[in-house]
């Protein structure tokens, strides 16, 4: 069996293993982290060594820390990243090059409708009709997302969202609400085989995930991090959200969206989104104006210019075919955009 895990922020970690009666056997840890003493990596191994296939990623780490020699040092590697590797290689995960990756970049759709298309997108790639799909989106209308358990109440100003235009639509995925202008605003969407995040808990998911586009703001010359649950921030703030919806139909699919800020009008953002204190205290600040910091003004690109760079880096990385919605799919979109995502019922389902 063959596990692999990037370390957030660190370094690959691959490992191969055997299992007899119900431990594990044979196990090499491996990868292009760097380790001392030399006789760490061995210790690491013994670690393993015996351990039975049952045992969960913090027991794995556990046994690891419990059997590094004095004075070890880990660059690019910890602990718990053997140990998810462990879990990946048990769990026969994928990895992101076992597939051929379709990139979907189309014109700008109602916000409905993109609601409409993470759906449907992820649910053909659940059930094997689709490849996993790197979709950018570009929006057609102002909008406030919000997510699938917040309170339509709490969250939006009726009369600011009005004031401004502001077209209000509730996604599948939990997480926070998001202010989106057209030209501000930067959103896509993967959507994966359940497979690739098998072995990870649903926080590691989230980081395994968002590696790749860390990679390409490190590109732009922008040190952005992973910051749990769901945000990835910088020294100047926060510059964007992620949230998860998992589909366990068919094979199984996880969609994975981030909406990042290239600008925003804090002022209109504002008065359309009640952000309360418990939010902004949460956050580390005390002014909603301070918690999101533009990627115009840290990255002193065009909008299209940033995304290009993201996609020219995930292709990089992966491999990445230019693509389209079918037909079929965006027929199907369109339908549940009418029926569900654009209607009161769906909106206001938590009032």
């Amino acid at each position: 069996m063959h596990g692999a895990y990037k370390v957030p922020g660190g370094k690959l970690v691959v490992v191969d293993l055997e299992t007899r009666e119900g431990v594990l056997r044979d196990v090499r840890v491996a990868g292009d982290f760097f380790l001392e003493p030399d006789e760490a990596i061995e210790a690491i191994n013994g670690a393993l060594e015996g351990a039975p296939v049952d045992t969960t990623a913090a027991g794995l780490s556990a046994r690891i820390d419990a059997a590094l020699p004095p004075g070890t040092t880990m660059y690019g590697l910890s602990s718990d990243g053997v140990a998810v590797a462990v879990r990946r290689a048990l769990a026969h995960a994928t990895d992101w090059n076992d597939y051929d990756w379709q990139l979907i970049h189309d014109g700008p759709q109602e916000p409905a409708l993109h609601m409409a298309l993470d759906e449907v997108l992820t649910a053909e790639v659940a059930a094997g009709r689709r490849p996993p799909t790197l979709r950018v989106w570009e929006w057609g209308a102002p909008a406030v997302v919000i997510g699938s358990f917040q309170s339509l109440r709490n969250e939006v100003d009726p009369e600011g969202a009005e004031r401004h235009g502001i077209t209000v639509v509730r996604r599948i995925s939990g997480g926070g609400a998001m202010f989106i202008e057209p030209g501000n605003t930067i959103t896509y969407s993967l959507s994966v085989p359940e497979a690739l995040v098998q072995g990870l808990s649903f926080a590691d998911s989230y980081a395994y995930l968002d590696d790749w586009v860390l990679g390409a703001l490190g590109d732009m010359g922008i040190k952005a991090w992973y910051q749990p649950l769901n945000d990835i921030a910088t020294e100047a703030g926060k510059i964007a959200g992620a949230a998860q919806k998992r589909m366990v139909a068919d094979g199984g699919a996880v969609l994975h969206h981030v909406t990042m800020a290239y600008d925003i009008d804090a002022d209109k953002m504002t008065d359309v989104l009640r952000i309360g204190k418990e939010k902004l205290s949460d956050k580390g600040t005390r002014s909603a104006k301070k918690r999101v910091d533009p990627l115009r003004r840290q990255t002193g690109l065009a909008r299209e210019a940033v995304i290009e760079r993201m996609i020219a880096s995930f292709r990089a990385r992966y491999g990445l075919s230019v693509g389209t919605v079918t037909d079929e799919e965006m027929a199907r979109a369109r339908e549940l955009a009418a029926a569900k995502f654009a209607g009161e019922e769906w909106t206001a389902r938590v009032p």
